[in-house]
């Protein structure tokens, strides 16, 4: 019998706890961790949406001292950990909440590793170069895209050298994932449609990539077809309970996927692309994903034709070939149906930045995963792709 299966490492510290209406749990979790001072990060998109406040209630009506911190842009900056930092320290805190998107979740996972580990924020870029866990995070989505709230990435700005950086460590890893699928209901269409497909992304690149394992795969699965099943209604149907709880456990379930094999070339792109030009994150994965798919295709047949299966595409009397093409026609129909029909050029991308986008992207540890080896004059035609 010939052994097939590869060695493989899967590992996830992050409790999560999922349900309509969960929020409610919030103070007996803070409790649970010994948190007895609670810093509540959240971005102004929660704050005016009054979804941290409700949070903020949660916690006071129980006796949790809780302190509010809303300096987060869209891209946060490593200044905003700073500001964190120094604010909860001032305040004693001993448990952090981030209640929002990508960009509030990342800032609160931050701020809590740094209320326990010497230097800033920037002395830990890179993968595996935090010395100790910081002090617990719980993390609230309000989003179904990102999956920080179990990822142990944390993905910032310095806007001053106008990159973005990523620090990734097990120990960035919140302590809890309290997922409430209500808190999502009042996402406008197009934010839905661009997280559901950053979200897509990660399941999607995670699945093709050369690191893919068995548990991964079955996850990047599985949320695939939690996304093709609701994420049309959801753009469609915003107040739709299914289709807001099948999104967001499918960020959840293709977080966990992609937390311990990488992506590909579409993140790889996303890094420079967001940065540079200020496209937000779950729009250039959109925008990226066709093209690298075409390019990929070669580099995993068999998955793509089963990602087509899993988006509707009848592919039974097909050669393999043209089967795995139908996925690619599959995702631009999805695209086109939640409203997503943006080009790079609409955000200023032009011939000229090609180079230096290109620089920059092919640094990325998702490169070397990607099931297609990319040269320079590929990455530029991906890029021309969808200008």
């Amino acid at each position: 019998m010939t052994y097939t299966i590869p060695s493989f490492s899967y590992h996830i510290p992050t409790a999560i706890e999922f349900g309509w209406g969960s929020l409610t749990r919030l103070p007996s979790i803070v409790k649970g961790l010994g948190g007895t001072r609670a810093f509540v990060v959240g971005d102004p998109g929660v704050v005016k949406a009054g979804v941290a406040e409700r949070v903020i209630g949660t916690l006071v009506s129980a006796g949790i001292p809780s302190i509010p911190f809303s300096d987060i842009e869209s891209d946060p900056d490593v200044s905003s950990v700073d500001n964190g930092v120094q604010l909860a320290k001032a305040e004693v805190c001993d448990v952090v909440i981030g209640v929002g998107g990508g960009s509030a979740l990342d800032t609160a996972k931050a701020i809590g590793l740094m209320l326990n580990n010497p230097g800033t924020i920037r002395d830990y870029v890179g993968v595996g170069k935090v010395e100790r866990a910081g002090v617990p995070v719980v993390a609230i989505p309000t989003t179904a895209g990102t999956g920080s709230e179990l990822t142990i990435w944390s993905v910032l700005s310095d806007k001053e050298k106008k990159v973005k950086i990523s620090v990734g460590s097990v120990l960035n890893c919140p302590r809890v994932a309290l997922l409430d699928p209500e808190l999502t209901v009042s996402l406008p269409p197009a934010i839905t449609a661009a997280t559901g497909m950053d979200a897509l992304v990660h399941a999607l690149e995670s699945y093709v990539n050369k690191a893919t394992q068995p548990i991964s795969e079955a996850m990047s699965e599985q949320a695939m077809a939690l996304i093709a099943r609701s994420l049309r209604v959801a753009v469609a149907q915003p107040d739709n309970a299914q289709a807001r709880a099948d999104l967001l456990l499918a960020s959840t379930i293709a977080a966990m996927a992609f937390n311990s094999t990488r992506l590909g070339l579409v993140h790889a792109f996303a890094m420079p692309l967001g940065a540079r030009f200020h496209i937000p994150h779950g729009l250039v994965n959109a925008i990226m994903l066709p093209a690298v798919m075409r390019f990929n295709l070669p580099g995993n047949l068999g998955k793509y034709a089963r990602i087509a299966e899993i988006f509707g595409e009848q592919i039974k009397d097909l050669s393999l070939h043209e089967a795995a093409k139908r996925s690619v026609v599959a995702i631009e129909s999805l695209k086109a149906d939640v409203g997503i029909t943006a080009k790079l050029s609409q955000f200023g991308v032009t011939e000229a930045d090609f180079d230096s986008v290109v620089d920059e992207a092919l640094l990325s540890g998702n490169v070397p995963v990607n099931p297609r080896k990319p040269t320079r004059d590929d990455m530029k035609a991906l890029l021309s792709a969808e200008l």
